[in-house]
């Protein structure tokens, strides 16, 4: 029982300090809107250049394979059927709207939100926080709020990335096991897939970003000055990020059911 009662208090002190970021998350961001000198433009575009440039290239090398064994996997289900054609819709449908935006949260949340966390936790530890409050510097305002900005815009833009990546993967392992031209995929995947499911997809990775930076700051923040709190803060961090990010794709699909259907 009171262990049990140990964890409820935990997860109460989660939820407490987590409203109160996102509380001050949210004033900030009226305070820069009236105030648009004061917004941090070089962290902001320190930590766009970290979450969306320099992942690139994993992203993609990524998006890719899986691409490839997608339409692999479901290549030998549907030459058995005659129905090599449906490649097409399955692959669109599933990466586009699923597939993408929860791989590349995934991705991001292993790689900018732990990194988030570890230097938010470092500079706890180095009692650099403290010294910004000293000097009457909002955290909220140079370390929160430039990277939940920059990745609910990098995350977008990643998502369209990776799943481009994906469907080239796709087009070379239909093209090599199907017979199907690169030039008839990328016409029919238009007739197949409504545009809605895009839009879909890029809601998802705005969505997602937000969700993992302030759940990356919300563990940073809460470091106490010693290695193995560092240690522990970062690995719940990715793993809360993670098990968001699925409850959140739970809420967009009863959200979005009825939206983006192929039309017949």
């Amino acid at each position: 029982v009171r262990w049990l009662g140990q964890r409820l208090c935990d997860a109460g002190a989660h939820l407490r300090d987590f409203a109160v970021m996102l509380g001050m998350v949210v004033l900030e961001v009226l305070r820069l809107a009236i105030e648009p000198r004061s917004i941090p433009f070089k962290e902001f575009s320190a930590a766009l250049y970290k979450a969306g440039m320099q992942a690139l290239p994993i992203s993609a090398l990524v998006g890719f394979l899986i691409g490839v064994v997608l339409c692999y996997l479901s290549a030998m289900n549907l030459r058995n059927f005659g129905a090599e054609s449906l490649i097409i819709n399955i692959l669109g449908i599933g990466i586009i709207r699923e597939l993408g935006p929860v791989l590349v949260s995934i991705l991001v949340a292993g790689r900018s939100g732990s990194a988030i966390t570890a230097q938010l936790g470092v500079m706890r530890v180095t009692e650099e926080i403290d010294a910004l409050a000293a000097m009457g510097v909002s955290r909220y305002q140079r370390l929160v709020w430039p990277k939940v900005m920059a990745l609910a815009i990098a995350m977008p833009l990643l998502v369209a990335w990776t799943s481009a990546a994906a469907l080239a993967g796709g087009m070379v392992c239909a093209d090599l096991l199907l017979d199907i031209e690169w030039a008839y995929f990328a016409s029919a995947l238009p007739n197949v897939v409504p545009i809605q499911n895009l839009y879909i997809g890029l809601a998802k990775g705005g969505a997602f970003g937000a969700a993992i930076a302030l759940i990356a700051c919300h563990f940073g923040l809460r470091v106490k000055p010693n290695t193995e709190s560092l240690a522990a803060n970062t690995t719940a961090s990715v793993v809360t990020a993670i098990t968001a990010v699925i409850l959140l794709d739970a809420v967009f699909a009863m959200l979005t059911r009825g939206i983006g259907v192929p039309l017949r």
